[in-house]
């Protein structure tokens, strides 16, 4: 009987569920998107440093990204910054280039590996089944906008000094185009000179002084963004041409620095068209989307943007816009 209850007791205790451990489930790991992010030089400009920065911000570790970076202004070496992202077997290929043409051949090759291609900032010449979304800046528009500003002030002659971006961007080509179409519809617009500067102040500064130790006469400089007008001004306070508001000389930037709405706000300049360089939470929602496999409704995000004008920029103005 002693045997008996021994072994009852033995057979309790292998199936008392008081003593039998659960195991414990096994959390699915979070998958780590890897992104290569191509774009230009950092360096280049205020609006490039804000965007670089922004894009640093959001594709972390902490976020669910390993991000690497590669930088150029030329486009046959992002191109092949590309091709080295793609043998490296990332994700997404975030592209911001720095010329329009050329990309197609990186961009088949992408599709081919199974490499989800997202353009920011910049529009590029290639069939869009080649990319899954563009967020971009309307470059023409922003011309548009600055040059009916311009056409806005009513001036008898408009003698135009053009200070141009790197040849063949989409910044230079969209803020080019509306001034170059403007000056052949009008008899009164002259273009005094047009030049590359590269987004550069002091090639800028280089090119304005050239006109004025020839002695040309203008009334207007153009500069495709704010680094180059900020350099234009550099040669006029040197000349000791007056510039601003009621003087001879107006003044027009593109990317809205915030000491650039500062100089707009005091009256030393004209004109600042904005271009918004913070596209990085655009582009996590479009992969957030791809990465469910959904469809992405709207292929083309075209960033809000405006112009500011000396006689009405508010100090909110440039609070909330200048970068």
């Amino acid at each position: 009987m002693k045997k008996l209850l021994v072994l009852v007791a033995a057979l309790t205790v292998l199936v008392s569920p008081t003593f039998a451990k659960p195991k414990k489930a096994k959390k699915a790991k979070a998958k780590t998107i890897k992104v290569g992010i191509i774009n230009n030089d950092p360096n280049e400009s205020g609006y490039r440093t804000a965007n670089d920065r922004d894009m640093k911000a959001t594709f972390t570790k902490e976020k669910g990204y390993t991000a690497s970076f590669a930088y150029s202004l030329k486009n046959d070496e992002q191109i092949a910054a590309a091709q080295k992202f793609i043998q490296d077997e990332v994700d997404y290929l975030l592209i911001s280039a720095a010329g329009t043409s050329g990309w197609d051949s990186v961009l088949k090759d992408a599709k081919d590996a199974g490499v989800k291609v997202i353009l920011f900032d910049r529009t590029i010449d290639a069939d869009a089944s080649l990319y899954a979304a563009s967020i971009v800046s309307d470059m023409a528009q922003e011309g548009e906008t600055a040059v009916a500003w311009l056409k806005g002030q009513k001036k008898d002659v408009v003698n135009v000094i053009h200070l141009q971006g790197v040849m063949g961007s989409a910044a230079q080509i969209g803020r080019s185009g509306a001034l170059d179409k403007e000056i052949a519809a009008n008899a009164n617009w002259n273009m005094v000179t047009q030049q590359t500067a590269e987004w550069n102040a002091e090639k800028a500064q280089q090119i304005v002084q050239a006109v004025i130790d020839a002695k040309k006469p203008f009334n207007v400089i153009y500069a495709e963004n704010d680094d180059m007008a900020k350099g234009a001004v550099a040669a006029l306070d040197k000349a000791n041409i007056s510039h601003g508001v009621g003087k001879d000389v107006i003044v027009m930037g593109f990317d809205c620095n915030k000491w650039a709405l500062q100089e707009l706000k005091a009256g030393n300049w004209n004109y600042d068209g904005q271009c918004n360089p913070f596209q990085a939470s655009y582009i996590v929602s479009i992969i957030e989307q791809l990465e469910k496999g959904q469809t992405i409704a709207n292929k083309t995000i075209i960033m809000k943007e405006k112009g500011f004008d000396a006689a009405t920029i508010t100090d909110d103005d440039v609070n909330n816009y200048g970068i």
